[in-house]
């Protein structure tokens, strides 16, 4: 598995993340096979959320590897927190408790990265400061980032905020594009060219700030995938038809698309099919060309002016 630097840190992770959101979907015996077949395929940095399963699935992870310390060391942990019932809260004493849950559930003592989850209106960057100050000196968490953060946003915590802001992660994939679609239709007068994000990727890519797309198989929020759905049939046409020029599966093209952007990206996926698992994987080997890259943007229903 090629690797990249996250962010501005020194840490070398894996150009594909395993999202762990459904790992509560899988028995104890799936789990480990699961978590083994992504160390064996060289991708060992796993995303968690304190709300994904209310907690349950860093429980089910740490017992999945049997977590210790010699374990703990093979792998990069990510956590987000930040969502709470019916609200977000980024308050210090939130963030605190927050990470001393994830690292309870996950049995370790510390977290590589720590995420910001959804953007809190009320937030008091501060707080966010003084939170972090105290999870880095304790040793609790290692590098910070953010989730679902538009430029201003992330300025704002930087005002304050002095460790540096190592990724993003945002809702990305061939169907939900605008982030580069707009960039393409600049002062053109269509759907395509409203900028929805104040420029979010050419920002991260400006302060070397990782981007980790969610959802990379997904289409609208939570609509359904695109791969092999009848609502995509030039688009899957297309992949289908590159993705039988390398020899690989429509999945494996799909995560390519991610990885063939300059931006340097860290798609998470979020599947629990170990075959699916090992397909994305395969995208580190698979580069794209230009022609293939722009054509399977167009098939998608995006325009070039």
């Amino acid at each position: 598995m090629r690797t990249i630097k996250l962010g501005t840190s020194q840490l070398d992770v894996p150009v594909v993340a395993i999202g762990c959101m459904r790992i509560n979907s899988l028995e104890k015996g799936e789990a480990e096979r699961f978590v083994r077949t992504a160390m064996d395929q060289g991708a060992n940095f796993f995303d968690h959320a304190d709300i994904y399963g209310k907690g349950v699935c860093e429980e089910i992870f740490a017992d999945a590897v049997g977590m210790n310390a010699s374990i703990r060391e093979q792998m990069i942990l990510q956590s987000k927190c930040g969502i709470r019932p019916g609200m977000f809260d980024f308050s210090k004493e939130h963030i605190l408790a927050s990470v001393d849950g994830i690292l309870q559930r996950l049995k370790t003592d510390y977290l590589d990265i720590l995420l910001l989850h959804r953007p809190d209106a009320l937030v008091e960057p501060e707080e966010v400061a003084e939170a972090f100050d105290l999870l880095e000196s304790s040793g609790k968490v290692r590098h910070f980032g953010v989730s679902n953060q538009k430029p201003m946003q992330i300025e704002l915590l930087k005002k304050h905020v002095k460790q540096p802001i190592v990724a993003n992660q945002l809702q990305l994939s061939i169907t939900n594009a605008t982030m580069i679609s707009n960039g393409v239709n600049v002062n053109m007068e269509n759907e395509s060219a409203i900028d929805r994000d104040d420029s979010i990727l050419d920002y991260c890519r400006l302060h070397d700030i990782t981007v980790q797309p969610w959802s990379p198989f997904q289409y609208g929020f939570f609509e359904g995938v695109f791969l092999n759905n009848d609502k995509f049939p030039e688009l899957n046409a297309k992949i289908d038809e590159i993705a039988a020029n390398y020899g690989v599966s429509n999945t494996t093209i799909a995560i390519a698309w991610l990885l063939r952007h300059p931006a340097g990206m860290q798609p998470v996926t979020g599947t629990m099919n170990i075959e699916r698992l090992i397909d994305c994987c395969k995208a580190s080997d698979v580069h794209l060309t230009r022609q293939e890259w722009y054509e399977i943007f167009r098939a998608a229903g995006n325009i070039l002016p």
